[in-house]
């Protein structure tokens, strides 16, 4: 193989490693970003849930989560999150769900770590959030919540007649067929 050959394949490769792994660049767009979720909130303690939930809103904005309840109780005004998987799939109904599992880790001078590990599919958000201190589980509270505003209206489609679309087509065809045989059998008399 020659030099240049070498050369022109490993710089083509090291263009292609660069363009996969852009995740997480500025770049990018944020499909969380502006979107505001209400959730609810259980601590577990022992494996069991508390009974009385903890009401709480999640907003999105430029690659920051803001929540009062983590605020109002560990001070932290925004966490920065990270989008870990990006999914696009279609449903069996043949619809467009886009997935993205979320992780947020905030570690104040106190050494206590907030982090938030969360999974939206569309409007809907599930997730825990564990809170440590010097590396010991303190509180794990987990949550689901929705999209305020809810579930976005689907636009419906007006739906054709096939039908008549077909006996329009049909007409068509019969008109131009008969002024086919016309203009052919003026031009056998001329």
């Amino acid at each position: 193989m020659r030099p240049y050959t070498v050369f022109l394949i490993c710089f083509l490769m090291s263009n292609l490693s660069v363009v996969s792994t852009k995740a997480g660049e500025p770049d990018e767009k944020d499909y969380l970003h502006k979107r505001v979720f209400t959730i609810s909130m259980s601590e577990v303690k022992f494996g069991q849930v508390s009974k009385k939930p903890i009401a709480d809103e999640f907003r999105f904005k430029n690659g920051r989560l803001y929540s009062t309840f983590i605020y109002k109780k560990y001070g932290h005004r925004y966490l920065d999150y990270r989008v870990k998987k990006d999914t696009v799939y279609f449903d069996e109904t043949n619809t467009r769900v886009r997935t993205l599992e979320v992780e947020a880790v905030v570690t104040d001078e106190t050494n206590r770590t907030v982090l938030l590990n969360f999974v939206t599919t569309e409007w809907d958000i599930d997730g825990t959030i564990k809170i440590t201190k010097h590396d010991k589980l303190k509180r794990k509270l987990d949550f689901v919540g929705r999209e305020k505003g809810g579930k976005p209206k689907k636009i419906k489609k007006r739906k054709t007649r096939p039908a008549l679309i077909e006996i329009k087509r049909q007409a068509t065809f019969l008109f131009k067929t008969k002024r086919l045989e016309k203009s052919q059998h003026l031009q056998r008399i001329c």
